[in-house]
């Protein structure tokens, strides 16, 4: 795919990864969520998106691959049974991706981006936003993914059983405490030789990108849709969120 304007510097192969198998949501990639499949919301956010290079779906179900074969843009690639299993990490699904590429396509890139499926508020501007960050600072960090800000209070669980604030000394008070910043699964992009050399999304040097909260929920249970749905059918009505 390759639009007029935008990233110039770099060929990216932009991966959706989605499995068939969903524990919590059977089917949670094509599941509707405010009346349109999970998948499609990531691949119309990239295709907003100008950058030279292919979008492609990787997926061992023939439903979700019908689904992603609706867009004329995206590659469909299916994904072997012994990299679709529930423990398989995501890293083999985006090495399988790029070696069917030069199989089938004789392409090449110069880095990966990693989109996942359930992340149904992120917008294409802030996918553009972030693959710019990367390529202006390509020579400070191999990697880049999203991030979340956090404030909460956070407690865990101590040997014996009981509980305690992970950060004692932290204030009480939300608006004093320094924020944390979670990992929100929204957008990762490594480069190519990173991703082969340490079979990780995070290479060898990984920074942050914060995006909005609202962009980074993440559908993993069945009140996560009913969140989404809500922030979503506030956005349709053009309200801000």
């Amino acid at each position: 795919m390759k639009t007029d304007g935008g990233l110039n510097q770099m060929r990216y192969l932009v991966v959706i990864p989605a499995r068939g198998g969903s524990k919590g949501i059977p089917y949670k990639n094509i599941y509707k969520v405010a009346g349109k499949p999970l998948i499609e919301y990531a691949i119309e956010s990239m295709r907003e998106v100008s950058f030279e290079g292919e979008l492609a779906v990787s997926t061992d179900d023939d439903q979700i691959a019908t689904v992603a074969a609706k867009y004329d843009d995206v590659i469909v690639i299916k994904r072997p049974s012994e990299i679709s299993h529930d423990t398989a990490k995501t890293e083999a699904a985006l090495i399988h991706a790029l070696q069917y590429m030069k199989d089938n396509y004789e392409k090449d890139y110069d880095a990966i981006v990693t989109l996942q499926p359930t992340s149904p508020l992120r917008k294409g501007y802030t996918i553009q936003r972030f693959l710019e960050t990367f390529e202006k600072n390509i020579d400070k960090y191999d990697a880049l993914l999203t991030l979340s800000e956090d404030r909460s209070d956070f407690w865990i669980q101590k040997e014996d059983g009981s509980y305690c604030r992970l950060f004692p000394d932290a204030p009480r008070r939300r608006q004093e405490r320094r924020p944390l910043y979670v990992e929100n699964s929204a957008i990762y992009v490594t480069l190519k030789e990173s991703l082969l050399e340490c079979n990780s999304v995070l290479g060898k040097s990984v920074n942050g990108f914060v995006i909005y909260a609202v962009e980074g929920v993440d559908i993993n249970e069945f009140v996560d849709i009913a969140v989404a749905e809500s922030l979503l059918f506030q956005q349709m009505k053009g309200e801000n969120i």
